[in-house]
């Protein structure tokens, strides 16, 4: 797994992202484009799976057979085929899409408030507080993703908890180097000069002038790193060091049907291609978000 790469993004005209013309464009250069609506209608039916899994599944995804193991797809009764214990693969990959989701999802969300508020505070300090706020960022940005998040979840011990928590920390430094970025450009912009020769507090200053400026870039980056979050969640799962059985994760089903891929390949494969539909979903979302939101002089 590769860190992402800090994008380049242009806040000159930060102003016009504040009007609500901005975002009204932004949404309708969204609806006309094709790739973004399939995705989001993939990611939509994700969402959909996850918020009514529990009444869309037709059998108790716990229940096992040794005498129905690796049925494969088709089968009746098994649409796509049953696992290593014999419970219905269909049933614990709809009811497995919110507990997936959720491990990929919230981590995020939690970098981007802390992580944002973070860079934002150092990007518009500068000086010696940017310098210690950001060195220190740097001694966890320099870790890989994978090593750091295996580190950390092994040293807190497996389970959903800790292994929110280590992914969390993971994506912190990521996130405030963008929020760190993309304040620094805004800081010396002549609105945000303007404001402070009113008198107008540091406080008042970020939450009015800087804040609706710098979101949108953070917001994007952010959904750029849900897939990177899901794939190193079903990592962590995989390894025994994030969700614990029986429960119906991705990455946990896709572990302990690894004995099955000589014997049932294509059962075997299937949280695999939930995995990776799920993450390119969200990995094309976010570029095509950030397509729709690029300022055109």
């Amino acid at each position: 797994m590769v860190d992402s790469v800090t994008p380049k993004i242009n806040v000159a005209a930060a102003p016009v992202a504040a009007t609500q013309g901005y975002w009204r464009g932004v949404g309708v250069r969204l609806l006309r484009d094709p790739t973004g609506m399939v995705v989001g209608c993939i990611i939509l039916l994700l969402l959909l799976m996850a918020l009514f899994g529990p009444w869309l599944i037709l059998k108790d995804p716990y229940q096992t057979s040794m005498f129905l193991r690796l049925k494969p797809i088709g089968t009746e009764g098994f649409p796509l085929g049953s696992d290593e214990l014999g419970r219905d693969m269909l049933s614990r990959l709809t009811l497995g899409t919110r507990l997936s989701l959720f491990m990929g999802i919230v981590p995020v969300v939690f970098a981007f408030f802390i992580g944002g508020t973070i860079g934002i505070i150092a990007g518009y300090a500068g000086g010696k507080t940017n310098t210690l706020i950001m060195r220190t960022i740097d001694i966890f940005y320099a870790f890989p993703s994978v090593l750091l998040a295996i580190a950390l979840s092994g040293a807190m011990g497996a389970g959903i908890g800790n292994a929110l928590l280590s992914l969390t920390l993971v994506f912190v430094p990521q996130v405030a180097r963008i929020a760190e970025s993309v304040t620094a450009q805004v800081r010396h912009m002549d609105y945000i000069d303007a404001a402070r020769a009113t008198g107008a507090s540091a406080f008042t200053i970020i939450r009015v002038q800087v804040l609706g400026n710098v979101l949108g870039p953070i917001f994007v980056f952010s959904t750029s790193l849900i897939s990177v979050c899901m794939i190193l969640a079903s990592g962590l799962s995989f390894l025994g060091l994030g969700v614990r059985p029986p429960e119906p994760e991705w990455g946990l089903m896709l572990n302990t049907l690894r004995t099955a891929i000589y014997t049932q390949p294509w059962v075997a494969a299937l949280p695999g291609m939930m995995i990776f539909i799920t993450s390119i979903s969200f990995n094309v979302l976010a570029d095509r978000l950030r397509a729709a939101m690029a300022i055109k002089e």
